[in-house]
């Protein structure tokens, strides 16, 4: 668990809104398109689901890597795991918010940039542009260290 004030995370809070909002747009490789960065991604960064907030340590680590996310959008020239699905989205409609059943596809990157190993969620809705949905801590923590480690196995073995 995070030693934190509450001013410590607020300020963190700020400035992450800040840079998320600063970003708008950014150009992948891989899709050949831009990527959104829209109040969504930054939502999901925020909450779990609707009025339902993640933990605040939850919510620490992912904004302070947000920085990250960017710099790996743009260098990605491969995505390491795809996933589509049926969802029940919020579609807004004649000044109605309805629930539609829509195709999703979500897009993952994994990099290691400063050390960090990180995943990035790029999700497309339906016939909407992509836009980033999240960005996850990748690595366990060793037990004995408290450390983190990225390898999880013996590399001579594996």
């Amino acid at each position: 668990m995070l030693q934190l004030t509450d001013e410590q995370f607020d300020k963190l809070k700020s400035n992450s809104e800040e840079l998320y909002k600063s970003i708008g747009e950014i150009y992948c490789p891989y899709f050949k398109e831009k990527i959104v960065f829209n109040a969504k991604g930054l939502e999901h960064l925020k909450f779990k689901s609707k009025n339902h907030a993640r933990s605040r340590d939850d919510q620490y680590i992912r904004l302070k890597l947000l920085h990250l996310a960017p710099k790996i959008l743009e260098l990605s020239k491969t995505i390491q795991g795809f996933s589509e699905r049926k969802i029940f989205e919020l579609n807004r409609s004649n000044h109605r918010n309805e629930k539609i059943l829509v195709d999703v596809n979500y897009y993952e990157f994994v990099a290691v940039l400063e050390e960090v190993r990180v995943r990035i969620i790029i999700k497309k809705v339906g016939t909407a542009p992509k836009y980033f949905w999240s960005i996850i801590p990748h690595w366990k923590v060793d037990k004995i260290t408290g450390k983190r480690k990225m390898n999880y196995g013996n590399p001579e073995d594996d």
